[in-house]
């Protein structure tokens, strides 16, 4: 399985843990101050990515010499850091992106990460697409049947409706199983279940879900 990580600059105690990815020799894409969190993790930017105003000029000359390709684009543009980045991810055509470093900060770039999610795991349903940092887990899903694997890291499993209700929801293998239910916009119903099972299960009809996996 190939694995791209997209690490943006949001604060550094929200990034996920690089140990088990750096193992599994992912490729790593860092966007802004995300390329130099990378490099202070000893970790080689395959790309890096932004116009990176958040750096300083000491900064920016040490991520540019270390990273093996550099990006670096006008502060005044369309997209986000982290938008060009996932578009750059997709680009390797990986079986999975893990993106970091866009929670605990500033909100209105939390949502425009989450829709930059949304959008590209629409467009490309095979590939998984995920947000991760120090105790969460944050994902789209798409109509039809979602294996759920048990992970001690995260305790909590909460389902939201994204988009329109989620229709014809069977949830299995957690405390609290439902069939053909209905996730509807605005409710908090499906918040805090637990999987207690090595694996579970969510199938729904048509609607797009956001599940988050969390711990304390």
């Amino acid at each position: 399985m190939t694995s791209v990580v997209v690490c943006s600059g949001g604060p550094r105690n929200e990034l996920c843990s690089f140990e088990e990815l750096k193992s599994k020799n992912a490729l790593f894409i860092g966007a802004d101050r995300g390329a130099l969190y990378l490099i202070e993790e000893e970790i080689v930017p395959a790309e890096i990515i932004g116009d990176f105003d958040s750096l300083t000029e000491d900064e920016w000359q040490r991520a540019s010499n270390i990273a093996l390709n550099v990006v670096k684009v006008h502060a005044e543009k369309d997209e986000t850091d982290t938008d060009l980045a996932l578009l750059k991810a997709v680009s390797y055509c990986p079986s999975e992106i893990i993106l970091t470093g866009v929670t605990g900060g500033r909100l209105d770039h939390f949502e425009a990460a989450l829709r930059s999610v949304y959008r590209i795991q629409v467009k490309h349903p095979h590939i998984h697409i995920k947000i991760i940092n120090s105790h969460n887990e944050i994902c789209i899903l798409l109509p039809g049947e979602h294996t759920i694997i048990r992970d001690e890291k995260y305790r909590y499993i909460s389902f939201f409706a994204y988009q329109n209700e989620v229709e014809n929801v069977t949830i299995r293998g957690v405390k609290y199983e439902t069939t053909n239910d209905c996730i509807e916009i605005g409710t908090s119903r499906f918040t805090s279940n637990e999987l207690i099972s090595s694996l579970g299960y969510i199938s729904f009809s048509s609607g797009i879900c956001l599940m988050i996996r969390s711990s304390d």
